[in-house]
């Protein structure tokens, strides 16, 4: 299983993201598709999907949190025309961030936000630096800027099984931010590459829960880990959600949380759910209670 799943939060397009993406990337499918009734905003669809064997999750759930490219998805694009073709396929309703072109960190790359607000960074690879098809990548900006080393040694010291593969750092003179010091960091999370860099140029946009992570937990024990060692902003706590030091937003959940939130009655699921919207931290046997009580 996948221990870290990117979580994407639409006002109502969840499934036609989701139905988009799979289109254009190989390996990829929809998993599943569940409406979630009497949430704080109504009634939600909850999408499920794979892209290139990785899993996503995406949510319906109102016009509360806008994207922006504080959080993107870099695409290992094996030839020039690859990168064409996802270009073509994002820009169509998007807007340009960093034209089509050659750079010094690639043969042909563009940075791209897709009609439905998602940002997109396409890098034309060799397949010796491939690690995996879709990374995500963490632009720290605004109050955020000059954090992303830190950022990264915090992340790895808490996950198993990770480490840091490159931190470079901008030159003199590279970064017109003078708060802006890594240009590149690879790190991996267990199973899951990640990237990240600090804004060089500044923004006025940060990390929102717009794009989260989830992190599936084995047990209580496990939940109670995360939680303890990720949740920094007492205010964002709520259904198993937390904002990290970084501003970052997780949903630190069970591993089995299709199961737990989509299997089993009809009146189960609205017991378990009301349950769930009174908590903080997840309590899997609070919810498992809810689900079968009488």
């Amino acid at each position: 299983m996948q221990k870290i799943v990117p979580h994407i939060w639409y006002d109502k397009e969840a499934k036609e993201a989701a139905m988009f993406y799979t289109s254009l990337f190989d390996d990829s499918t929809l998993l599943n598709v569940t409406v979630l009734e009497d949430t704080p905003s109504g009634d939600s669809e909850y999408v499920s999907f794979e892209l290139a064997g990785q899993r996503f999750d995406a949510i319906s759930a109102g016009p509360y949190f806008k994207f922006n490219p504080s959080i993107s998805l870099m695409v290992a694009c094996s030839s020039k025309e690859e990168v064409n073709a996802k270009w073509n396929a994002f820009i169509e309703g998007g807007t340009e961030l960093m034209p089509l072109g050659e750079y010094p960190f690639s043969k042909w790359y563009g940075w791209v936000q897709d009609r439905f607000g998602l940002s997109w960074q396409l890098m034309l690879m060799d397949k010796e630096q491939t690690v995996q098809k879709i990374t995500p990548n963490f632009l720290f900006s605004s109050d955020s800027c000059g954090k992303a080393e830190e950022a990264v040694k915090y992340y790895v010291e808490i996950f198993v099984d990770s480490g840091i593969e490159i931190i470079s750092r901008y030159g003199e003179g590279e970064a017109a931010s003078p708060e802006a010091k890594v240009n590149y960091a690879g790190f991996n999370l267990g199973d899951i590459h990640f990237s990240a860099m600090d804004n060089a140029f500044g923004a006025d946009f940060n990390f929102n829960e717009a794009f989260s992570f989830m992190i599936n937990c084995k047990n209580q024990e496990e939940i109670d880990y995360f939680w303890n060692r990720l949740s920094a902003v007492p205010e964002a706590e709520q259904c198993g959600w937390v904002k990290d030091p970084f501003g970052v937003s997780w949903q630190i959940v069970p591993e089995n949380m299709d199961e737990v939130m989509f299997k089993g009655s009809s009146d189960g699921i609205k017991r378990l759910i009301k349950e769930l919207l009174k908590m903080k931290k997840i309590d899997i046997a609070a919810l498992e209670n809810a689900r079968f009580e009488s």
